[in-house]
């Protein structure tokens, strides 16, 4: 199985200081801003180890829906639809597939999921910004994720997400800044077809 694309496997860089909230009271908060979101779409910018950076459309649904919509010109698609997340690049015709529980986006994903199970808080020096290190250590090939929260009491939960960073298990880094986010709109589920470019294929999945 090919290993999964290195920003999807987990950036903003956050000075280690003095952590804003007790680890419980912080992680309790995350899970439930977590809880609280049912949907969002937000502009992201995505900035690999090389510096080169691309952006485009961020739509989430939950439970397991999410699609990266990239600039026009860039000729690839990642898309998850409820059961698999999908990598596809329409240049090369080519689609890779993961179950969704292997990606650290899952805790994006999946509103049930205790990350406290999994998830550790990282100390910031800004008492408004919570980061959380996703990993889990019997998975090491699935790399981490860390992920950056703001204060914001217009925001579901009372914490807006502010991107991520992807740290892949061969040391490739990868970050996420999301931006214009908006939550709980309703979501059709056909946002998140795709059109397969493989030959002798179904068109859609």
């Amino acid at each position: 199985m090919s290993r999964l694309p290195t920003f999807l496997a987990l950036g903003l860089a956050v000075p280690v200081l003095v952590a804003a909230a007790p680890v419980e009271d912080s992680l309790a908060l995350v899970q439930q801003h977590l809880q609280a979101v049912s949907s969002m779409v937000a502009g992201f910018s995505q900035t690999d180890r090389n510096g080169r950076t691309l952006s485009g459309t961020m739509t989430l649904k939950r439970p397991g829906k999410i699609r990266f919509q990239y600039e026009k010109g860039v000729p690839q698609l990642i898309v998850a639809d409820g059961n698999s997340l999908y990598f596809i690049d329409y240049q090369v015709r080519q689609v890779q597939r993961w179950p969704i529980g292997n990606s650290p986006l899952a805790v994006l994903l999946n509103p049930k999921r205790d990350i406290k199970q999994f998830a550790r808080l990282m100390p910031t020096q800004d008492p408004r910004v919570i980061s959380v290190e996703v990993h889990d250590s019997r998975h090491p090939e699935y790399g981490r994720i860390t992920m950056i929260f703001e204060r914001s009491a217009s925001a579901p939960g009372g914490l807006m997400l502010q991107g991520w960073v992807a740290l892949d298990s061969q040391n490739n880094l990868t970050k996420i800044r999301l931006s214009n986010q908006r939550f709980n709109a309703a979501v059709a589920d056909n946002a998140f077809r795709w059109s397969d470019p493989r030959p002798r294929t179904s068109p859609n999945r």
